[in-house]
């Protein structure tokens, strides 16, 4: 039969000698290629690549396997190592320099340098570039090259945060030195970085798919590629994971507690940490109706945060005190959760002019790119009923729900969260110059007292008093409730066991990733 012969072998034909060798060394390859995806999931679509403006979860996440910074949190959470800065070092306690990593190299091949980092930091001051994180470089006074590979940033005053706002991403002067527009830049769907990753496709509604960067400066990752699967329907994602079609994602407590069998525990591993988030109902103080402290009081003792916790969570959670989360040094343990009550609530609706002839009513909109919010707006539009309270739901997709609700300040309340460092900066949150175009002060909270303290705050070097006014704004903060902070979930992720090398921290499994391996 020339190079093939029939073997007895269920009927199968065997290719001979060196055609044989060739043959399986192919199906060897692929198997390989095929088992160095790893499959993820995104519940919407990313609006932004460019880290200068990434502000929702999905480009977040995605830009951050494409670019680096200059700096990095090591394992612990507690040190800052270089990434694209070999080292540093505070010259003054208002000047720091950086030396550069030499032979980094841009996703298209050109070299990365000093220049880029002036032209970073450069791009997100001007007010062409609408993005929140400009209030981080607000204390920086000028960023000057020295050389190709060291710079040195000066700051107006001593600044608690002056190396965690170089965890920015870098973008590079060589595409960008000539648009125009950078909000409608072609870079924010194309975008070059330096990354262990790069762009390959990104089709809208669909998929992601970024491959290994061979020039990688520490090395090419040692998955090939990572393929963001785009799906904006909680349980197709679950029915997804539970296939074996996804290979890393998390789970909600009802789907961890009540719809896992054994064959899926089998094949994915679990981790369970509280989440560095929080969710909460933020009133939009613009409005007369929210303005009366005697309203956002009662409909924070109208609210049974633990139920939320026992029915949506099934336990896997902690009530939410404040704005810093447990464990931070700016968090007050002294601030207890508001006890229900139903009777006070009543009284000081009554206080405020609303009773059942006159109910007080507004909206609670939100979106469904979280499985869990939509079903905790009814929870709490079910409560605040208890009182009298008339609540409407408004559930969107992600992007029309940032579109058209969130960043034009079209809202009564909104349901939302976030996610936090544990040394978060207030002024993005929580300044009253914060409430700009594109700023986090979504709700328009102004505290003159609250803005001191947070300045104090950012011009102290010294720990202890960072934390001790950290604490002090927290509890400003929560006096006067411009949000109902309601729970802390716990973080349930599980990840296929075929991955090798991942090392759990306290900041979850996404350290060294680049070091993995998948079966």
């Amino acid at each position: 039969m020339g190079e093939v012969e029939k073997t007895a072998q269920n009927g199968i034909i065997v290719p001979k000698n060196g055609l044989r060798l060739k043959i399986l060394l192919l199906l060897l390859q692929s198997v390989w290629l095929i088992a160095s995806t790893l499959h993820l999931s995104a519940s919407s679509n990313p609006a932004r690549l460019n880290p200068l403006i990434a502000t929702d979860s999905a480009s977040s996440s995605i830009a951050g396997f494409l670019f680096n910074s200059l700096v990095k949190y090591d394992k612990s959470g507690q040190k800052i190592i270089g990434d694209l800065a070999e080292s540093y070092r505070f010259v003054t306690p208002t000047l720091i320099e950086f030396k550069l990593r030499r032979g980094v190299k841009w996703h298209d091949g050109r070299a990365f340098s000093a220049r880029d980092v002036l032209f970073t930091y450069n791009l997100i001051k001007s007010p062409a570039t609408i993005t929140p994180y400009a209030s981080d470089f607000r204390v920086v006074k000028s960023v000057t090259l020295i050389d190709e590979y060291t710079l040195r940033v000066a700051y107006e005053k001593p600044y608690f945060k002056a190396l965690e706002v170089w965890m920015m991403g870098i973008v590079p002067e060589h595409v960008l030195k000539n648009e125009k527009d950078i909000m409608g830049s072609k870079f924010n769907t194309h975008p070059i970085g330096t990354g262990p990753y790069t762009l390959k496709t990104f089709e809208f509604s669909k998929q992601i798919v970024l491959e290994a960067n061979p020039t990688y400066f520490e090395h090419k990752p040692k998955i090939d590629k990572i393929v963001f699967h785009v799906i904006s329907d909680p349980m197709t994602r679950f029915l997804m994971l539970k296939s074996a079609q996804i290979d890393i994602d998390g789970l909600d407590p009802m789907q961890y507690e009540r719809q896992l069998d054994p064959q899926f525990k089998g094949q994915f591993a679990t981790l369970e940490l509280p989440s560095h988030t929080y969710t909460y109902l933020g009133f939009n103080l613009r409005l007369k109706k929210f303005q009366d402290p005697r309203v956002r009081e009662a409909l924070s003792l109208a609210i049974d945060r633990q139920a939320l916790i026992d029915i949506l969570f099934l336990k896997h959670g902690r009530v939410c005190t404040g704005p810093f989360l447990p464990g931070s040094k700016g968090f007050n343990g002294e601030i207890r959760a508001p006890k229900h009550n139903l009777e006070r609530a009543k009284a000081l609706l009554k206080a405020a002019g609303y009773d059942s002839v006159h109910p007080l009513e507004f909206e609670i909109a939100t979106s469904n790119s979280n499985a869990i919010r939509p079903y905790a707006a009814e929870i709490l539009q079910r409560q605040l009923l208890d009182v009298g309270v008339k609540v409407t739901l408004r559930v969107m997709e992600w992007q029309a729900f940032l579109n058209t609700v969130v960043v034009p300040r079209k809202f009564d309340t909104v349901l939302l969260g976030w996610a936090l460092s544990l040394t978060p900066d207030p002024y993005a949150l929580w300044h009253s110059k914060s409430d700009v175009p594109g700023g986090f002060n979504l709700v328009g909270y102004h505290s003159q007292k609250t803005d001191r303290l947070i300045e104090r705050m950012e011009s102290s070097t010294d720990a202890e008093t960072i934390a001790a006014l950290q604490r002090q704004i927290f509890g400003e903060i929560v006096g006067d409730n411009p949000y109902l902070f309601l729970v802390i979930p716990n973080e349930i992720n599980v990840y296929s066991r075929r991955i090798s090398g991942i090392q759990p921290t306290i900041n979850g499994i996404w350290e060294e990733y680049i070091d993995w391996e998948k079966k």
